[in-house]
């Protein structure tokens, strides 16, 4: 990061893929739904759904890919699928929990995740980190998901941080897509799985290659 020094009022964090490497069991559990409910697989179909909110990506398994479910139906199969692995062992990436406890001994943070309110809140559980999140926020809690800037305007606002003055940690397309439009400064930890889109990825500030390198001192001013 170079030119004015920027030292943010609150920094953001996805979960999935930032915090929890979980796209996969995801991708696993909506597969599987929809295979067991008359449902048929579409090649984009986790690349379309990556950053959809829980209404969205239900209605997209009943009216994209055929599932036989109302789309309550379809999120409630979804996420038990989900849980009973999470149950088994979350899958946190390495040094998730230290990363946040170092930026929130500096700043305020909050959770913007595309994740059912009832995931996040196992997680944080699971994890730790319920109290040190200031704020957490469910996609399924604003109008629109990932890539609009619902989520982190809403979060900021929860906060009382300026969006402007903010930064977003985050890994795919749609995500950094979400930060970028809600005015944070971005920072990338790509998605190995999943990797972002080159367009999406140029509008981080900063690219990390793990959460070790996510620290204070990576904003100017830190």
């Amino acid at each position: 990061m170079s030119g004015e020094i920027y030292v943010p009022e609150a920094v953001f964090f996805d979960q999935d893929g930032v915090l929890i490497d979980s796209e996969g069991a995801w991708d696993e559990a909506r597969r599987a739904v929809v295979a067991e409910n008359g449902g048929r697989w579409k090649d984009d179909a986790t690349s379309a759904m990556m950053g959809m909110s829980s209404p969205e990506w239900s209605r997209y398994l009943r009216d994209e890919l055929g599932v036989g479910l109302d789309p309550q139906e379809i999120s409630d199969a979804v996420v038990a699928r989900l849980l009973a692995g999470y149950e088994q062992e979350l899958p946190l990436l390495p040094g998730a929990v230290e990363a946040v406890r170092r930026i929130a001994a500096r700043w305020p943070v909050g959770l913007a995740s595309s994740a059912n309110r009832e995931v996040i809140d196992a997680v944080m559980a699971a994890s730790g980190l319920a109290d040190t999140f200031g704020v957490t926020v469910s996609a399924e809690e604003v109008a629109h998901g990932k890539p609009a800037p619902d989520i982190y305007l809403e979060a900021a606002r929860r906060l009382g941080a300026e969006p402007a003055r903010s930064a977003a940690v985050e890994d795919s397309s749609n995500g950094l897509r979400s930060a970028a439009a809600a005015g944070m400064l971005v920072v990338a930890l790509p998605n190995r799985e999943f990797p972002p889109e080159p367009d999406a990825l140029a509008l981080a500030a900063v690219v990390l290659g793990s959460l070790k390198e996510l620290s204070p001192e990576l904003f100017a001013g830190g």
